[in-house]
């Protein structure tokens, strides 16, 4: 069983953008998607508050998870570490695709190592915690919500004017929001993303250890 995990964020990638790239991998590895979990809960919730998540995972051990990058599970590394754990623990096979790698219970400690130092590298870099809307943020759309029902209304080639029907809303609208979301692309995946040569190795290179200055007591 395959299932895509989506947590979309104004600081790093809409929803739509995650979809994207996860169908568009899945297509290019002849992986077929069974599910697809949203999970609308605010990357300001730890994961002692997300228990619907915690238990969506325990609930589909031993199976193939496509997730964007490594802050979409949490840009916390305390729950980060937790989150692996538990991956880990139940089997899953973990496909980070901005990164190319794959993470399973058989991945060197070095590959989950540099995993989470590289979210530690995102995370302290000034342009992800400016106050307000940060410059570059992912704008939202009140037609997110229904992201899901789109896809499948195009995979299905139903017309803009029937899904506009079916979903109550304004077709120009509608439309507008299909052509810059680029969502028949994200439907059939022919947005494939690059493949990275080498992307164990890279990952673990990114691992910084800076030097300690020691006191000399001089």
């Amino acid at each position: 069983m395959v299932i895509a995990y989506i947590r979309p964020d104004k600081n790093f990638d809409a929803a739509h953008e995650q979809l994207q790239l996860i169908n568009s991998y899945a297509i290019s590895n002849s992986l077929i998607i069974d599910d697809e979990y949203i999970d609308q809960t605010s990357q300001n919730k730890r994961l002692k508050d997300r228990a619907e998540v915690t238990e969506y995972f325990h609930k589909n051990a031993n199976k193939t998870l496509l997730v964007s990058d490594v802050w979409v599970f949490s840009t916390d590394m305390e729950d980060i570490i937790q989150i692996f754990s538990c991956l880990l623990k139940h089997d899953f096979s973990v496909h980070f695709i901005k990164q190319s790698v794959i993470m399973t219970r058989q991945s060197s400690a070095m590959l989950v190592l540099g995993l989470m130092d590289n979210l530690r590298e995102i995370m302290q870099n000034e342009s992800t915690r400016v106050i307000g809307r940060p410059v570059g943020s992912k704008s939202t759309s009140k037609f997110d919500k229904y992201i899901n029902e789109i896809l499948g209304f195009i995979k299905d080639k139903k017309s803009v004017s029937e899904m506009s029907r079916l979903l109550n809303v304004s077709r120009s609208s509608l439309k507008d929001y299909i052509e810059s979301r680029e969502l028949k692309e994200v439907a059939f995946g022919s947005l494939l993303p690059e493949l990275i040569a080498d992307a164990e190795e890279q990952v673990i290179n990114t691992i910084d250890c800076r030097k300690i200055k020691h006191n000399t007591g001089e």
